[in-house]
């Protein structure tokens, strides 16, 4: 009986030198690599085999963690989630001149699985190339047609903003989270611009409709959904 427990010891032991021995191969491999490209890309913080640089941000505020590392490695800079590279751009200035003066450069997005799944790569948010122009095209000028960018739509949203206030004015001035009511106003502008009415705030139908929206899209942006790619 000690014997076999000293032979699954040995071979469990034998498996995770051997699983160190990989990563260390791996990193060095890597790192190779990097450094021959390094003068072409942009500055980051190195990445650790497989997970790249997960384990140095804030998965439920990365945003925050970006901020930081722009202070290191200024307003453009690299990070690795998982194994996919990533340029992060921070700043307004930034963004405006990759968006517009670089938008040929800028203009694919990045269609995630979960997304690709759901839409079957169709939608304005979740296409590129020909489709999306199309997409986008035929949805301007269906907005239009209900009134975007006119009068009617401007006073809509005035409208809204006072139900808005109100929802504000419960919390007394206290701080609190903005996120949901946000939302709630934005979806009964689109409400009120194409179905010509709005929900109230307390109507379960419509908050339920909201938050499953919402909860669809944070489960689609989260960290396990970046690990499956």
């Amino acid at each position: 009986m000690a014997v076999i427990e000293s032979l699954l010891q040995f071979l469990s032991t034998g498996t995770l030198l051997g699983s160190l021995l990989l990563l260390l191969v791996l990193y060095l491999l890597s790192s190779g690599s990097r450094s021959q490209k390094e003068e072409k890309e942009p500055p980051g913080p190195k990445p650790l085999p497989l997970l790249g640089n997960l384990l140095t941000l804030d998965l439920k505020r990365p945003f925050d963690t970006f901020f930081e590392l722009s202070k290191t490695y200024g307003n453009i800079f690299q990070v690795f989630l998982v194994p996919r590279k990533t340029v992060v751009l921070i700043g307004y200035k930034i963004v405006k001149e990759a968006l517009v003066n670089y938008a040929e450069e800028f203009g694919d997005r990045k269609i995630e699985p979960g997304f690709r799944i759901m839409n079957d790569k169709h939608g304005i948010l979740f296409s590129n190339g020909e489709n999306w122009r199309e997409m986008r095209r035929f949805a301007l000028s269906n907005l239009r047609d209900f009134g975007m960018g006119k009068r009617g739509s401007e006073e809509k949203i005035i409208e809204e903003i006072q139900f808005l206030k109100g929802e504000f004015d419960k919390f007394e001035g206290k701080p609190f989270d903005t996120t949901q009511p946000v939302n709630y106003a934005v979806s009964n502008i689109i409400s009120a611009i194409v179905y010509g009415s709005r929900f109230e705030y307390t109507d379960p139908r419509f908050t339920d409709m909201v938050d499953r929206a919402n909860e669809n899209v944070r489960v689609l942006g989260s960290a396990s959904m970046m690990v499956w790619e």
